[in-house]
């Protein structure tokens, strides 16, 4: 468990660094240029996955709570409106224009529904943890950036196409998900 919880401590620390902590981060940016800050960003966050993976896998759960059976499939569906979000964030979309940080209210919505999913102990460190970053980094961001300025809305086609995209991101990660969490979805 202490990988995981680590993992989850070094994913926030370094995203949060812009936010709460700029002189750090102007520092940082400083001493090794655009591409270090970005190269040693990266490298970072890389590490932080692997950790969590590692630590996931290797944690051994104990039960906190029962998950509610009545709240599966209404758990699903956060999790398909989480994709929809992550994806229109990279996308022109009316959903930006309507909520202020789509990537980071999917990220929200994914750790939720699988605190709705998991009652485990490893559960609730992953996703409450990833779920309380998300949150913490969209009011860090919002005190940073002030006042929300909203885009143009896209063509009803590029709302076709960034659901698409969402929908074959679904499918590849409910692929994908027993070799990365060593658990089905079901």
């Amino acid at each position: 468990m202490i990988l995981l919880v680590v993992g989850i401590l070094l994913f926030a620390g370094v995203h949060l660094v812009p936010s709460l902590a700029p002189a750090l981060r102007a520092s940082w940016h400083g001493r090794l240029g655009e591409a270090g800050y970005k190269g040693t960003f990266s490298l970072l966050l890389l590490i932080s996955f692997a950790l969590m993976i590692v630590g996931w896998r290797s944690a051994q759960p104990s039960f906190v709570y029962m998950p509610s059976a009545a709240l599966h499939h209404p758990a699903l569906g956060l999790l398909v409106i989480a994709f929809v979000l992550m994806v229109c964030s990279a996308r022109s979309s009316r959903l930006c224009l309507l909520i202020r940080h789509p990537q980071l209210s999917g990220v929200a919505l994914w750790g939720i529904a699988h605190l709705l999913l998991n009652g485990d102990s490893r559960a609730v460190v992953l996703f409450g943890g990833i779920a309380a970053w998300a949150i913490v980094e969209m009011i860090a961001i919002n005190r940073r950036e002030g006042v929300w300025v909203k885009g143009q809305a896209p063509s009803w086609m590029a709302e076709i196409v960034t659901l698409v995209i969402a929908l074959v991101m679904v499918a590849v990660v409910v692929y994908i998900h027993p070799w990365i969490s060593g658990v089905p979805v079901s």
